[in-house]
């Protein structure tokens, strides 16, 4: 089984190797497969199992990163940015964004110049925390040990952004949670970027209830890819809204409680607080 599982890993590493030497070319899963002597059934299925995404969308990923790091350049175009990275024009940029940075090329480029921020800092049982909402929900909320640097954080996610120092009806929604209890998550609104892959992770993590935890193990088996738990653990620390999306209730398979993004002190306390309001 162990050296199955090595043989298993050693092809899959190729094929991401492969992927990210050649995603330029835009290579499909008969390609892919054959440089790995798979069929492209059983590598569809292994590929996903171990990488948490299947090949194509592992292209896709790929393709948005380098597009995004040619938009940076003030010298190239979205037409530059689609040609560089291999898709047949810019429509097909433009979907591609749509669908995995959740705006356009060209709000990509201008660092987010249409969004309209609100922000404020407020106080919470576990210190003092930064909520940020457009005009859809929370797009951001953190705990700010700094404000300074929290602050920071926010406007070189939305640069461009128009900011405004003020705690509107969004935010008061999800500063609710911290004192009666996250237990009506739902009807918060978020507005949330992120890949397809970290979206199906956030929401599983949603559904972990309050005072109860979850491993990344069973985190990976509740979004169908039993085998990503890196991926799954990499997705949790990228949750860019504290506490209410709860990755604080995730921790590793030996009960230890892990790292977290705002400190595992933090994370203890959160825990002892909602197991505490599940006793009452």
């Amino acid at each position: 089984m162990k050296e199955q599982n090595n043989i298993n890993f050693a092809r899959i590493a190729h094929a991401i190797g492969y992927l990210k030497d050649n995603f330029k070319e835009q290579p499909n899963l008969d390609e892919v497969a054959e440089k790995i002597h798979m069929s492209p059934f059983h590598f569809q299925k292994m590929f996903t199992d171990w990488a948490g995404v299947s090949p194509k969308k592992f292209v896709q990923y790929l393709s948005i990163e380098h597009a995004k790091k040619l938009l940076t350049s003030t010298s190239s175009t979205l037409f530059d940015a689609a040609y560089e990275t291999g898709l047949s024009g810019t429509g097909r940029l433009h979907d591609l964004f749509v669908n995995i940075e959740g705006m356009t090329p060209g709000e990509y480029k201008n660092g987010g110049e249409s969004l309209h921020i609100n922000y404020n800092f407020s106080e919470t049982p576990f210190g003092t925390i930064l909520a940020a909402s457009t005009a859809k929900g929370i797009c951001h909320l953190a705990f700010a040990d700094n404000e300074t640097q929290a602050l920071d954080v926010l406007r070189q996610k939305f640069p461009n952004a128009v900011y405004k120092q003020i705690t509107d009806l969004i935010q008061q929604q999800a500063l609710h949670a911290f004192s009666h209890g996250p237990s009506e998550t739902d009807k918060i609104k978020l507005h949330l970027k992120g890949t397809p892959f970290q979206l199906k992770v956030w929401e599983a993590l949603l559904s972990v209830p309050l005072g109860k935890l979850a491993t990344y193990g069973s985190i990976a088996s509740r979004i169908d890819s039993p085998k990503a738990s890196r991926a799954v653990g990499t997705a949790v620390g990228d949750n860019p809204v504290a506490f209410i999306i709860p990755c604080h209730r995730i921790i590793q398979s030996s009960g230890v409680l892990g790292n977290y993004h705002w400190g595992s002190t933090r994370k203890a306390a959160m825990i002892g607080w909602e197991a505490a309001k599940t006793n009452l």
